[in-house]
């Protein structure tokens, strides 16, 4: 009983270092991992700083809170005017108050701080997208240009309707526009025409 029980977990342990080693070899992953652990990491020191400060600000608070308590139990014991009972008694219910306070800003600063985050990463994503355009954006223009030094014509792309565009003749500093409808001509009479024009 005790043998298969054993197996039973060795395979287990066997499927599972298998399933890590598939994941260890593929970089992205590791690559992924990597970059989220350093965000994680710099996330974390930053929050680590923010609360260690937050805690130090409020254990001088609490000290002073203490001070006021101790104050008012030794004022109370020995019997001390009013006058300077109320006073120890504002001043502390004032250092409670400033406690308060920072507990809300502090809360307010964690919700700011989260919706940085959410701002960053979306700017990201957008920053990534635009890069995307801006490279499909020049390697359009790369393949139009290529296309008119080759050929000596342009095409419009605007209208994918008809098949318009400009052949330039750079010798005879020439434009002709031409424009054909798809519907009314076969690709290879358009083609036709065109190199007609071309070679005329």
């Amino acid at each position: 009983m005790d043998d298969s029980s054993r197996k039973i977990d060795l395979d287990k342990l066997f499927s599972y270092s298998d399933d890590l080693i598939k994941v260890l070899k593929d970089k992205r992953d590791i690559n992924c991992l990597t970059q989220y652990l350093e965000q994680s990491n710099s996330l974390s020191s930053s929050c680590n700083a923010d609360f260690n400060e937050v805690r130090s600000l409020l254990e001088d608070y609490q000290k002073k809170i203490d001070e006021c308590k101790q104050k008012t139990a030794q004022a109370r014991s020995e019997v001390v005017a009013d006058a300077e009972l109320d006073l120890l008694q504002k001043e502390l219910e004032e250092e409670l108050e400033k406690e308060r306070t920072l507990g809300a800003e502090l809360r307010a600063c964690s919700i700011e701080f989260n919706d940085l985050e959410q701002k960053r990463i979306s700017i990201l994503e957008r920053k990534k997208n635009l890069q995307k355009l801006e490279q499909d954006e020049l390697r359009t223009q790369m393949m139009l240009s290529m296309y008119a030094s080759v050929t000596n014509i342009i095409p419009n792309l605007d209208d994918q309707s008809k098949i318009s565009g400009y052949i330039v003749e750079k010798d005879k500093n020439l434009v002709e526009k031409f424009e054909y409808d798809p519907s009314k001509m076969t690709a290879l009479d358009v083609c036709n025409e065109i190199w007609k024009i071309v070679g005329s």
